[in-house]
This record gives structure tokens, C-alpha cells and sequence, in this order.
């Protein structure tokens, strides 16, 4: 009875440790989000890089993109994705073509910045690992796991986050491949001017680009 008392002390206690830090971890996570919805739009520099040991990948690129309520541009390398919150335009400079989705689909199969300053919102459960130090500011550590495993592409994503300015500073990103994406934020600018034109494609600007559908 003794050992049975014990151990179920010991469960209630490991619960209630894992539960403290899974709120501390929403509660950090809800104050970001609240953040970015709190603005009309926002403006990001970024590098990022791709690697996986197993078939010699070893990319780095660096990105930009701009935001307006469900609309964005990125550029990504030599690519650029544009979406009007309708339709999503991703012009690949090496194949010399553009591949044009529904923005719902495109949104579900890539990391856009729009996306990516929000992952956690949608289809993950979250840890709080730690406070660390990035760069020698202060960070949050949140681990977010896929809540349906078999249908994710990541089974891990660490992110760090700023706790002075709630804002996220990195993501790294395992995929089930062993490809690791690393997204690093450089820049942040909250409610910037941005022209709606900035968020229309036009096909005259891709002369012999063909528009490939989904």
C-alpha cells in the first residue's frame, strides 16, 4: 500500500509538472499571438538553411517577406511567392515557370511568413522547454509536437522567442526525412505601409513563364 501511495504521488507530481510547464508554454505562445493579430501588417528579414546528412543537403539562403492581413510576399533565394489571400503565385527562377495553387492549399504544403510567425497555432501541442540565450538576448524555448503525427511533416519544431519583445527569433524545424530547416529572424517590423499592389502577380513581369495550375 506504502509503495502504491509512492507512486501515485510521484505521477501526480510529474503531472503536475508537466502540465505547469505545457501553460507556461500557452501562455507565452497566446501572448504572441495576440501580438501579431493585434497588428494590420509587418515586415521580415530572415536566413534560412536546409540540411539533411543522410543525402548530402546543405542549403542556405536568405528571405524577406511583407504581410497584410492574409495576404503576403516573400522572396526566398532567386524565388518569389505571392499571394492575395486568394490565389498563391510561387515563381521559380530556375525552372523558369510559376506554379499557381489556392492559397488554403499552398498554405497547408509550405512555410510562408505569415505562417511561419504563427505555426503553432494549428495542429500542434507545445512544451516549454527552457529560458536560454540567443544572441545574448533572453529567450523562451518551446518545443511544438504534431498533434496527428502520421499526417505531419515535422515531428519536431523548437522555437525561440524573444521575452522582452514576444517575438519569435528562430525555428528549427525536423522533418520525418531528417531534414532540418533552420529560420532565423533578423529583422521585425510591426504595421508597416504596404501598397496593395505589392500582393498582385502579374504574368507580364515573367515574360516566358508559363502559369502551371494545380
Amino acid at each position: 500500500m506504502k509503495f502504491l501511495t509512492l507512486s501515485l504521488l510521484l505521477f501526480a507530481g510529474s503531472w503536475s509538472a508537466l502540465y505547469a510547464q505545457d501553460a507556461k508554454a500557452e501562455g507565452v505562445l497566446d501572448k504572441v499571438s495576440a501580438k501579431m493579430k493585434g497588428m494590420k501588417s509587418f515586415y521580415i528579414e530572415f536566413s534560412a538553411s536546409i540540411k539533411n546528412s543522410t543525402n548530402g543537403t546543405n542549403e542556405s539562403e536568405t528571405g524577406k517577406g511583407w504581410v497584410k492581413g492574409n495576404k503576403f510576399y516573400a522572396t526566398y533565394g532567386d524565388n518569389t511567392i505571392i499571394s492575395n489571400g486568394m490565389k498563391t503565385w510561387t515563381i521559380v527562377k530556375e525552372d523558369k515557370s510559376v506554379y499557381e495553387s489556392d492559397a488554403n492549399d499552398n498554405d497547408e504544403e509550405s512555410i510562408n511568413p505569415k505562417k511561419l510567425m504563427t505555426i503553432w497555432e494549428t495542429g500542434f501541442k507545445n512544451k516549454y522547454e527552457k529560458e536560454d540565450k540567443l544572441n545574448g538576448e533572453s529567450v523562451h524555448v518551446i518545443q511544438l509536437y504534431p498533434k496527428n503525427p502520421a499526417k505531419a511533416e515535422f515531428h519536431t519544431i523548437t522555437l525561440y522567442i524573444s521575452k522582452a519583445g514576444l517575438e519569435l527569433k528562430k525555428a528549427v524545424m525536423k522533418s520525418k526525412d531528417g531534414t532540418t530547416m533552420t529560420y532565423s529572424l533578423s529583422k521585425f517590423d510591426a504595421n508597416p505601409t504596404i501598397d496593395d499592389s505589392k500582393f498582385v502577380f502579374s504574368k507580364a513581369k515573367y515574360p516566358g513563364y508559363p502559369v502551371i495550375k494545380d
